[in-house]
């Protein structure tokens, strides 16, 4: 099996990460994840487990855990699509973190971790709570009117 390009494991562990905010696998996701930003010294990884707890507390007081969820999965998509650029041996570390703590989230916040993963010019469209509606190039959308493109 082919591994994953590193935006789809970066993606794969943000919304693990996020997921795991205000539950009870929380602390292994924040472990892990400061673990991974050790690679970056000592004053990186204190960021970073602020930054967490930070945005851990915001989901835990919002009235929308999923909105909040969602505002901050991409932040931390950016975050680790760094991180394993500049060290990408760390790939298989997240791998790790990602199924310990996948099935450790509710069930609810399991449909959260979402990979994805397009190849040879493929076309991936993903949503969460939400809908994708794609048209091919030049075909029109029941009920459109006029020129459409």
């Amino acid at each position: 099996m082919e591994p994953e390009p590193m935006e789809a494991l970066a993606l794969a562990g943000g919304t693990t990460v996020v997921a795991a905010m205000a539950t009870e696998a929380w602390q292994t996701a924040r472990e892990g994840t400061v673990r991974l930003f050790a690679c970056r010294g000592q004053a990186c990884s204190a960021q970073v487990g602020a930054r967490l707890d930070d945005n851990a507390a915001l989901v835990g007081r919002s009235a929308d855990t999923d909105r909040a969820r969602a505002a901050l999965a991409p932040g931390w998509q950016l975050e680790l699509e760094s991180l394993l650029t500049d060290h990408p041996e760390l790939a298989d570390e997240l791998r790790v973190l990602i199924e310990r703590v996948k099935p450790a989230l509710p069930q609810a916040q399991q449909t959260w971790v979402q990979t994805g993963i397009a190849k040879d010019d493929a076309l991936l469209a993903q949503a969460q709570n939400g809908n994708v509606i794609v048209y091919e190039a030049g075909s029109r959308p029941p009920g459109a009117t006029g020129r459409w493109q």
